[in-house]
């Protein structure tokens, strides 16, 4: 029998919040109906993998996909969407900061005809003002400038349905921007507001400047072309400053016999910002060529070393 619900969890390092997740995520599950539980494991140095088999042991709704190197969150994340066979499919971090409570109302939204239900944080305690400011403004920019409509504010602790789980498994992109991708395929979606939790146990193994600065460039040079238009622009906008003190030049040396005396510094504060100008278009273009240079070479997102409980694809 296929289960109501299937529900993913990237795990890394993770052997303490194993068993408190399951605590609470296990009842909600169970008066939904049937579920199974997929946990994704970049492998870990610490006994994460025992944990999970052990609980495994106990309860054959519970799976683990375990992967043959770290090929991080979002990989795994996609790996077990693809490996899921539930009627809807959830994914939730294992740190409880997403509360498993609210798979129910989630269950309840996606019975009334949603294809899609998001979870939207009304709120993110215990986070630095920062991180706030990052994540405030980097969900505002993708949304101002991507071609798929990504509401603001939602993470990746989403319910989708089994067409959309089905459409999201046809993408092959190497650089999987959830949160854009279930926008992407489309269908009716609702939003569930809620208030983010402290992390229950631990310290995440998450950089989080520097991992929501690569998901930012994900999303941005996933779903659009604007900072290839924007350097278009800004090259065209440093030309006609150029030439415009070409003639300036031109004009002071023809009318008063000597050319404008501008100066070591003005020249090189001029000279660097030129470069600056060439060395950001470089590195913008860059991120799409690469982009294109790993999708021609189609490398597997995940390579699958071991599974427990877990339909093989």
């Amino acid at each position: 029998m296929r289960p109501l619900i299937s529900v993913v969890v990237p795990v890394y390092k993770e052997e303490t919040s194993i068993v408190p997740f399951l605590s609470r995520i296990v009842p909600v599950l169970k008066k939904i109906g049937a579920y199974e539980i997929l946990f994704c494991l970049d492998p870990s140095p610490d006994r994460t993998q025992e944990v999970i088999e052990a609980e495994a042991a106990k309860n054959p709704s519970i799976g683990l996909i375990v992967f043959s190197r770290r090929f991080g969150q979002t990989a795994c994340t996609m790996a077990g969407i693809k490996h899921s066979t539930g009627d809807t499919c959830v994914t939730i971090d294992v740190d409880l900061q997403d509360p498993p409570e609210l798979i129910a109302a989630m269950y309840a939204k996606c019975k009334q005809g949603f294809d899609v239900v998001l979870t939207r944080r009304a709120s993110r305690k215990r986070e630095s003002p920062f991180r706030k400011v990052i994540a405030y403004t980097g969900y505002r920019l993708i949304r101002k400038i991507a071609n798929v409509d990504i509401p603001q504010d939602t993470g990746d602790f989403r319910m989708v349905s089994r067409r959309v789980v089905d459409e999201l498994s046809l993408l092959r992109e190497g650089h999987s921007f959830l949160r854009g991708l279930v926008n992407y395929v489309g269908f009716p979606h609702a939003i569930i507001d809620y208030d983010r939790e402290e992390r229950f146990e631990g310290v995440t193994k998450y950089n989080r400047f520097v991992g929501s600065i690569k998901i930012g460039i994900d999303g941005v040079v996933g779903f659009s072309s604007v900072p290839l238009t924007f350097v278009l622009w800004l090259g065209l906008f440093v030309c006609c400053i150029c030439m415009a003190l070409i003639v300036y030049t031109i004009i002071n040396k023809l009318l008063f016999g000597a050319a404008y005396p501008i100066g070591i510094p003005t020249m090189t504060i001029g000279l660097l910002f030129v470069g600056g100008v060439q060395l950001i278009s470089t590195g913008i273009i860059g991120e799409y060529i690469g982009r294109i240079y790993d999708e021609v070479r189609s490398r597997p997102n995940f390579i699958v070393d071991k599974t427990v409980n877990v339909k093989k694809l």
